[in-house]
């Protein structure tokens, strides 16, 4: 299935003090380059945030203004690319694979999108395949993006969830990089 791939690589990365989480190495592959990697079928890739030297080429851009949060990042993200369906993540996603993006689009189904669930079952609206227009109109319908919440936003698509999986663990903190 035709995807782009919208990575969100934006953050202040406050609970690492400040430290570009992106950068972070993980086994000698920064957490940004591992989350391009599963991501190297994509159509078209988008990274938003401040730009990086990445393991493969990719589009840049920023929300504007700066700082908005996630949904702003992904309205940002999406005037980039043109394929019918768009694979979010967060670029702090370090054990998402190639073959977790493959199970995010054969989920899809006749659904709005798809998510990963982290191990606790929590759903990862951030490691999630969206059908492109759903997500736009989601956003579109929230008005400005800044500063609002990704899972209220987009509270009124059809979504569904994987099982509960270690692609979807998040890294918030130094101890979530133990795994």
């Amino acid at each position: 299935m035709e995807y782009d791939a919208l990575i969100l690589a934006g953050g202040g990365s406050t609970r690492f003090g400040g430290v570009d989480k992106a950068m972070l190495v993980l086994d000698g592959v920064t957490l940004l380059d591992r989350v391009l990697t599963a991501t190297v079928d994509a159509t078209a890739t988008v990274v938003v945030g401040p730009e990086r030297t990445t393991c493969r080429p990719v589009a840049w851009t920023v929300e504007d203004p700066p700082s908005g949060g996630p949904l702003a990042g992904i309205a940002a993200g999406l005037a980039h690319g043109t394929a019918p369906v768009v694979v979010v993540l967060s670029c702090d996603l370090p054990w998402v694979t190639n073959a977790d993006i493959a199970t995010l689009l054969n989920g899809l189904g006749d659904h709005d999108g798809h998510g990963l669930q982290d191990p606790e079952g929590h759903e990862q609206h951030l490691a999630t395949a969206y059908r492109r227009t759903k997500l736009a109109e989601a956003i579109e319908q929230a008005g400005d993006p800044r500063n609002r919440s990704v899972r209220r936003t987009l509270a009124t698509l059809d979504l569904t969830w994987s099982a509960p999986t270690r692609a979807g663990r998040d890294v918030d903190t130094w101890s979530d990089l133990d795994g």
